[in-house]
């Protein structure tokens, strides 16, 4: 794959319209071409940034003198003209300035709900990096590409980030509580390259997510489904956590919680 073909391919990744195989070819190919990999980073955030709602602007002082200066103006005339009344069908009299308020009330109307009902549709940046955490966590059981360091000892593993990704993440050993450490890996997550932690439950796999993030270490943890996977954000002292697996919620939650208890005791 070379860059012309790269590209090409980027919105129908962000489109979500790559097979695996061209996905993985394209991701490949950014880890090793820093231009390919910020052009990619960048149609990421402007896509974003279309996605998020709820924002609101002001007006632009020029465009509200411009609408201002459009109103009538002037003083009320002695003799006003009376408005021409008008009948409607079943004879109710109205006139032509309240049938334009009602009309302009209308389309207000019309215009807020239109409004209202895309910022209820668009999707959240949370939702947006919830699906990406998602489609990383199952390429790395569908690509044989679950660790880059396959151990089960956090000496191993923890130093093995060092001079990979500004950040060295905690790294706790909770085997003796049914979460044993399967090793680490790096992932590219939300336009950043991120740490992986890799721990199993029996059968099950969770991939724990880290990257740096300033934020309460008090902050409650979040839990929702997503694709069918369940996925529980915290955070840490300067982390953001994000564990992604088919296990139970209940499950889930333990793992959290005795992730967060081993690693401020590590």
């Amino acid at each position: 794959m070379d860059c012309s073909d790269t590209r090409r391919l980027i919105d129908a990744s962000l489109d979500g319209e790559l097979d695996l195989p061209a996905q993985l070819a394209l991701e490949a190919h950014t880890a090793a071409c820093a231009a390919c990999r910020e052009a990619y980073a960048r149609r990421r955030a402007l896509v974003r940034r279309v996605r998020v709602g709820g924002e609101s602007f002001a007006m632009p002082d020029a465009l509200r003198r411009r609408l201002l200066d459009s109103l009538p103006q002037g003083e009320p005339s002695p003799n006003p003209v009376p408005a021409p009344v008008r009948r409607w069908p079943w004879g109710k009299a109205w006139s032509w300035p309240w049938a334009w308020l009602t009309g302009g009330l209308s389309l207000a109307s019309a215009a807020l709900a239109v409004a209202l009902t895309l910022v209820v549709i668009m999707p959240g940046r949370d939702a947006a990096l919830e699906r990406d955490l998602v489609d990383a966590h199952l390429r790395s059981l569908m690509a044989d590409h679950l660790t880059d360091v396959p151990s089960s000892d956090r000496h191993t593993v923890k130093p093995w980030f060092n001079g990979r990704i500004d950040l060295s993440p905690p790294v706790p050993d909770l085997a003796e509580q049914g979460f044993p450490l399967a090793g680490g890996r790096l992932d590219y997550v939300d336009g950043r390259p991120v740490a992986v932690l890799v721990y199993r439950r029996a059968r099950h796999v969770i991939n724990l997510f880290v990257w740096p993030e300033p934020a309460d270490p008090a902050d409650a943890p979040r839990f929702r489904g997503a694709q069918g996977y369940n996925v529980l954000h915290w955070t840490g002292p300067g982390l953001a956590l994000w564990a992604v697996s088919d296990l139970n919620r209940g499950e889930l939650e333990d793992f959290q919680r005795l992730w967060s208890q081993a690693s401020r005791s590590s």
